[in-house]
């Protein structure tokens, strides 16, 4: 997987996957524009997309429901470090579920690939290059 992010101007970037492109902007007050979601809220969303994604496969395998799904992910801005902490998933089900039911979307939720991501320490390696090909430094 890759995706490249690119400065647009000011303080917005547009991230380009495959075919796709999302963007990212701060709020005014901090020198945005507020076009689109900041990058924390964009981490957000893909934790709450898969969140989702695994709690509608689990419904739908079951015939208990093909769509409707909802999630709501919280966190907080945490300091010392920087850094978002006390998630909360809320996974709303278009349809009731018994004990076992809601005991099993729990457990098929906390296999989602980037709540599994966060709870292992990766490996993040820096590079940075100058607009100069032959410079390039590796950082930590």
């Amino acid at each position: 997987m890759e995706v490249k992010v690119v400065h647009a101007g000011k303080m917005k970037f547009r991230m380009h996957s495959r075919q796709h492109i999302i963007e990212c902007d701060q709020p005014a007050e901090i020198g945005g524009e507020d076009t689109a979601m900041t990058p924390p809220e964009i981490f957000l969303s893909a934790l709450g997309s898969c969140a989702a994604f695994y709690a509608a496969q689990y419904l739908a395998i079951r015939k208990l429901a093909d769509e409707g799904v909802e999630v709501t992910v919280a966190a907080e801005k945490l300091r010392g470090p920087a850094r978002l902490g006390n998630f909360t998933i809320r996974v709303q089900t278009p349809v009731p579920l018994d004990e076992e039911h809601a005991r099993a979307i729990e457990r098929s939720v906390h296999r989602c690939l980037i709540h599994q991501t966060m709870l292992q320490v990766p490996q993040i390696d820096i590079e940075v290059q100058a607009s100069h090909p032959n410079v390039l430094a590796t950082v930590g």
